[in-house]
This record gives C-alpha cells, sequence and structure tokens, in this order.
C-alpha cells in the first residue's frame, strides 16, 4: 500500500487532542492561541476553527504568510524578529494582527523606521528554555526595551511571552507540574512588577509537555502549546500524553532483514524521521517507536522494537527474533517518531487513515 515513507494521519485523535485541549482553555477562562508549526496545514487548522479558535501561534514568516492565506487573521510569530524579513512582515502587518517578539533596543529602532503598519509586540522572557529572550528578573533591561516600544509609533506593547522548554526534559508528571509552577512564578513576578505602568498586558505561556499534564491556568492569560495536536515518542516518554493519543506514524517499507544482528532495515531515515531522538528509561538511544501495523491505522507499541539508528535514507530497526521472523521483505512497519514536528517537515503532505490525502506547507 505504502510504497515509499508515508505520514500517517489519524483524524479522530488528532481532533480528540484538539477538543481536549481548548476545554481546558475554556475552564480556565484562557484564551487559546495553539502553535500551529506541528502540523502546518491549512485543513487541519480548519479543524481548530471548528472548535472556536480564532488565533494561532506560527514559527516564522513565511509560516505566517501561508496561515493567512487560509484565513487566519490573528497571527503570533513566536520567534525574534528577523530584520531582514521586513517586506515581508509589512505585508502581513498590512492585512492581518500581527504580533511579533521583541528582545533588543536593536530591532525595535529598526522597525520604527521600517515599519509601514502597527504591529503589535510581546517581550520574549527566558522562563527555563535558555534559548531566546530576557531573563525574568532583569527588571532594568526590560525596562529600557520596553520604553523603547512604547516611545515607537508602530508597535503596540501586548506582554510577556515565554516558553518553559526545560519540560522536555522531565520524566513524571511532578516533574512537570513543579517546572509549570517555577514558569508561572517568573511571569506572575513580571506582571506584578510592571502592571502599573501596563494594566492591560498579558501573560502567554505554550509548551506541550506543562499544558497537557497541569490543570491551573487561572493565572496567565494565553496558552500556545502545538506538539498536543499530534504527540510523539517524546512527549510519550516524558509522561504527558498515552499512547492512544499519538496521532501521527511514519508507514516505512522493509528493505532487508538481518536476523544475526537482530535488525530489519527499513525505507525510512534521517530525510524522513529527521535527527531527533529519545533516551528511554533503560538508557537506548531511540528515534522511533514501531506500532503493531492494523489495516490502515495501528495499535499498541511493540515491546523492543524500535528505530536504533539511521543515516540518510535507511532506517536500522532492533527487534527480538520472534518479530523479525514474522515479518517479510515488503512489509511496512509503522513508526512513531521522535519528535514529531521536524518529521512532519519532511513531508508535504499527510495520508490519513481512510486514505484521504491532507496538504501543508514544507519549509
Amino acid at each position: 500500500m505504502y510504497s515509499k515513507p508515508t505520514l500517517l494521519l489519524d483524524e479522530k485523535k488528532c481532533r480528540a487532542n484538539i477538543r481536549k485541549m481548548v476545554d481546558k482553555t475554556r475552564k480556565n477562562a484562557v484564551e487559546f492561541r495553539p502553535h500551529f508549526k506541528t502540523h502546518q496545514s491549512i485543513e487541519i487548522g480548519e479543524w481548530f476553527r471548528e472548535e472556536g479558535v480564532s488565533k494561532i501561534t506560527v514559527s516564522s514568516v513565511d509560516m505566517a504568510l501561508y496561515f493567512a492565506q487560509g484565513r487566519w487573521s490573528d497571527i503570533t510569530i513566536a520567534f525574534p524578529v528577523n530584520i531582514l524579513e521586513i517586506e515581508a512582515i509589512n505585508e502581513l502587518a498590512s492585512s492581518i494582527t500581527l504580533n511579533i517578539l521583541l528582545e533588543s533596543i536593536e530591532t525595535v529602532k529598526f522597525l520604527e523606521l521600517n515599519l509601514l503598519n502597527t504591529v503589535n509586540a510581546f517581550v520574549k522572557i527566558n522562563i527555563g528554555n535558555n534559548r531566546a529572550g530576557l531573563e525574568p528578573d532583569n527588571f532594568d533591561e526590560i525596562s529600557g526595551l520596553l520604553n523603547e516600544i512604547v516611545s515607537s509609533t508602530h508597535i503596540a506593547f501586548k506582554g510577556f511571552l515565554g516558553h518553559a522548554g526545560n519540560s522536555y526534559a522531565c520524566r513524571s508528571k511532578e516533574e512537570l507540574l513543579k517546572v509549570h509552577s517555577t514558569s508561572i512564578s517568573h511571569m506572575l513576578k513580571l506582571k506584578d512588577y510592571f502592571k502599573n505602568d501596563y494594566p492591560n498586558l498579558i501573560l502567554s505561556i505554550g509548551d506541550t509537555p506543562t499544558c497537557a499534564v497541569a490543570e491551573d491556568f487561572s493565572m496567565i492569560d494565553e496558552m500556545r502549546p502545538g506538539v498536543f495536536v499530534f504527540f510523539d515518542a517524546i512527549m510519550l516518554n516524558i509522561g504527558c500524553c498515552s499512547q492512544n493519543e499519538i496521532a501521527t506514524t511514519i508507514a516505512c517499507p522493509i528493505v532487508a532483514i538481518h536476523k544475526n544482528k537482530n535488525e530489519i532495515i527499513t525505507y525510512g531515515g534521517r530525510v524522513h524521521l529527521a535527527s531527533d531522538s529519545l533516551i528511554d528509561r533503560d538508557g537506548k538511544q531511540i528515534f522511533g517507536l514501531v506500532v503493531e501495523n492494523k489495516g490502515q491505522g495501528w495499535g499498541r507499541i511493540l515491546e523492543d522494537v524500535y528505530v536504533k539508528k539511521i543515516s540518510q535514507e535507511h532506517g536500522v530497526i532492533s527487534a527480538p527474533i520472534e518479530f523479525i521472523e514474522s515479518v517479510n521483505i515488503g512489509d511496512v512497519l509503522k513508526i512513531i517518531p521522535a519528535h514529531i514536528c521536524t518529521t512532519s517537515n519532511m513531508f508535504d503532505s499527510y495520508v490519513t487513515t481512510e486514505g484521504i490525502k491532507i496538504s501543508r506547507l514544507r519549509l
């Protein structure tokens, strides 16, 4: 059925994941601005719209342009502004409500000279990912940036935005709730410090692990998780989803079997699965988990059957001899990828378990 690596999607599971997160945000009276970088599909975006979602997050200007064509009119680009894309930023700002991320006075000054339309701006705060953003306790630096923003004629300050990426290192609900509490605490201290000068500022957070596990979000204003739409092997390893919530797999044909090594070779390597991996609780590096092949869909995760190594086109599957003897060259294995955001970006479409092709943006 699948002659080459194919990105499979279970629509029912995906829609259930969307509905569950929508219900959580409504229960907490929090604005839901889901991150669309995971699915990057106008058609899947419509499943969110059917649940009442009207505002979204993306991770690039190109992605914002793509979803603007899909009638999304309020978009946050959750990535520091790249001033070299000013023409596209101006194009977006002329037609939608555009929210950008700032952490540099230099960028603000450039935008003031080059923006043609008003944009909203979040100040990016480092609440655990140690990637981009200002430190949450550096009030002087944040104040200086805010002063520059509010003096601008084309930039409206919206609030503080953070991503607790350190949640990806957690391995239990208790650890996730601790990260959630700490990140919320950082954001609340900022709001308390600046609320007199900026009474309408909002707090926006957005990692899937804590958003999936925590229940109380009443202290913040906006949630931006993204991976939850599909989940993946990393999310399962963290403990923030169940097997039954994972909505995508990669169908990979078997091209060779090495019984003496307890290995199966698949057509499905780095250019299909991407290069992300996880370390499981036994210390094994895993690039993907093999599941039962059940017709158009899939079943449970198979014990001790996993992608142990990848090269450009090759996937090397480690498996017990009993499993190896149950498959043949030409059979198809279905694999839960380690990190679905990067894996899905290797494809230009999904095929649903009903056999329907759904297009997606491929950057």
